[in-house]
């Protein structure tokens, strides 16, 4: 056992970090489905969304960039594909210039899965400069706020935005935020003025911040970082991206723990030793 232990010891750290390496990939490669948890507020964010009738008016607010599409882009996916399922009118948008692009790509991949048509089923307007200003805008006159798409397609007679004339016409919102201009700018300029439901989504680093807009009724729901991607794929019944992310961490965080409990079985074994040699 002591000569299994000293070995064990002075193994090749490289190893190691093989060990870590495949934890993290196998799953992502190959998910294994762990059991999920699934939160109240995810919940929440689902049944509203379920009792939609179809054609409600959806709209989705990126309000996010490249850096955090690990967390938001699985939750946008997510959501946009029990909103297809649901078939619902979809209008996204975005207040993150550097996210625009992104998230054009989410609607499109979301919508060629169930044979959306831009335009008739969904729409994605872009950026627009101005933040909690453009949102007070749209409360009043969506087609002054954005009178042409993402595509330059002009908005006004868009079967999608056929009877929406502003927020109040909206039947739910959400805003998925990766800072200050997402969730809390929604509902200062816009749901505290224009009485629409909305939800959030957010980064696992400031979800923790947004629990007292959760427990006071101003969001009647929030999705907190891949985790809770994660439960919300396992809503829908698709399991992706999140689902696979939160394997790895589980399988990572296995290995660690195991190698962390050997070595300490191997100090203890060894400590003997050492001390006769003292």
């Amino acid at each position: 056992m002591k000569a299994f232990a000293r070995r064990m010891i002075g193994i090749d750290r490289r190893i190691i970090f093989l060990l870590i390496a495949a934890a993290t990939l196998l799953p992502l490669l190959q998910p294994f489905g762990l059991p999920i948890k699934v939160s109240p507020e995810v919940k929440a964010v689902y049944d509203h969304i379920e009792k939609l009738p179809e054609r409600s008016v959806f709209l989705i607010s990126f309000d996010f960039d490249p850096s955090s599409k690990p967390e938001l882009e699985p939750q946008a996916v997510a959501l946009l594909r029990h909103a297809f399922r649901k078939n619902l009118r979809v209008i996204g948008m975005t207040h993150w210039l550097t996210g625009t692009g992104l998230a054009d790509g989410v609607f499109s991949t979301a919508a060629a899965e169930y044979g959306k048509v831009r335009g008739k089923d969904f729409v994605f307007l872009g950026w627009s400069p101005g933040g909690g200003a453009l949102i007070i805008a749209m409360g009043q006159d969506l087609y002054t706020a954005f009178p042409s798409d993402y595509s330059k397609t002009p908005t006004r007679d868009m079967p999608v935005l056929e009877g929406v004339r502003n927020l109040r016409d909206v039947n739910y919102m959400i805003s998925l935020a990766a800072g200050s201009s997402g969730i809390e700018m929604w509902y200062v300029f816009g749901k505290d003025k224009y009485r629409f439901e909305m939800a959030g989504g957010a980064t696992g680093v400031i979800a923790p911040g947004l629990y007292p807009f959760l427990r006071s009724g101003q969001i009647n729901g929030l999705i907190g970082g891949l985790q809770g991607a994660a439960e919300y794929e396992t809503l829908i019944g698709r399991k992706g991206m999140a689902v696979a992310g939160m394997d790895a961490q589980s399988a990572t965080h296995f290995v660690i723990i195991v190698l962390v409990v050997l070595c300490n079985v191997f100090y203890f074994t060894l400590r003997g030793d050492k001390g006769k040699q003292v």
